[in-house]
């Protein structure tokens, strides 16, 4: 392939390249376009496009680039000749050649400033409120999460916090769903003698609804988002079994089909609870409604 071919796909506009493979802009503020992550399930937009820099960035992962990165993720590969062919074939430019070399400079991804970040304990407040909302009271809430204080480009927010081994977190509010550097998973050790079993959740909402359902035996593992399997297999390798409450979803499928062929029979899919529903939060919010349902019933008559 040749050069000009190379300068071509670089200049696509990532918002057509996306709405070639069918993903539209959420909305738009200024010269960035909202997306919901169009490689992974979600239903808060947290996937940032900045039209005049020409780069993504992804806060529920952590992770951005130019158009050749985003393509390794639709297609899960780090491979440049593969990202260049996926481009090649979603924008329909004619290849010349079958191999290319890797360029030596790739912009540097566009990193959210998070200022100022504080940490607080999770006091009733209108996060509460939203937790509730979701099923999660406000005793699950607290002992697992703190509220985040942080500033960005000069203005302070507050979010839900949920930390994760590397010393970042997880932030979660009505209005935001994100990341605050580093992204890694969390591993929740259970009180007492070590354990032998340990339950797997995709996010942190799953695994508060989790301990809300009193289903949290043994350790449990957050991946904080699915493209941190390979990083969970150091902390799972010496359980003897692994529980896994995945979304139903195919990013929840091919997890845990990572997860099975590395673990076995030791990987147990316990997915059939929440059958009929994305996740264990889904689950958990439509058993909350149908509660207070048949509670407000009970009290008519």
């Amino acid at each position: 392939m040749e050069r000009t071919e190379i300068d071509t796909m670089r200049h696509i506009p990532i918002a057509d390249f996306l709405a070639r493979l069918g993903h539209e802009p959420v909305r738009r503020s200024g010269n960035e376009l909202w997306y919901r992550a169009p490689y992974r399930n979600e239903r808060t937009p947290s996937f940032r496009v900045n039209v005049t820099k020409q780069l993504w960035y992804d806060f529920g992962t952590g992770k951005g680039g130019d158009i050749f990165t985003l393509a390794g993720e639709f297609i899960q590969s780090g491979d440049f000749m593969e990202q260049v062919k996926f481009i090649a074939g979603t924008a329909n430019i004619p290849m010349s050649v079958p191999e290319v070399s890797r360029p030596t400079f790739l912009p540097k991804p566009s990193e959210p400033a998070f200022e100022g970040v504080e940490t607080a304990p999770l006091l009733r407040s209108p996060l509460t409120d939203y937790l509730a909302e979701r099923g999660i009271p406000y005793a699950v809430a607290s002992r697992y999460c703190c509220r985040l204080n942080y500033g960005v480009r000069g203005k302070r927010y507050f979010a839900v916090g949920f930390p994760n081994m590397a010393g970042g977190y997880e932030i979660r509010s009505r209005f935001f769903k994100g990341c605050v550097p580093l992204k890694d998973v969390s591993l929740v050790k259970a009180e007492g003698s070590p354990a032998d079993v340990c339950s797997v959740f995709e996010g942190f909402m799953d695994f508060l609804s989790a301990a809300t359902l009193g289903l949290e035996t043994g350790d449990c593992l957050v991946l904080n988002s699915a493209s941190n399997v390979e990083k969970a297999m150091k902390h799972l390798d010496g359980y003897g079994r692994i529980n896994c409450y995945l979304d139903r979803d195919e990013a929840g499928r091919r997890t845990l089909d990572i997860l099975g062929k590395r673990y076995g029979g030791r990987a147990c899919d316990r997915s059939a609870l929440y059958d009929g529903c994305k996740d264990l939060n889904e689950y958990l919010q439509l058993a909350t409604k149908k509660e207070m349902d048949n509670n407000l019933k009970i009290k008519l008559k």
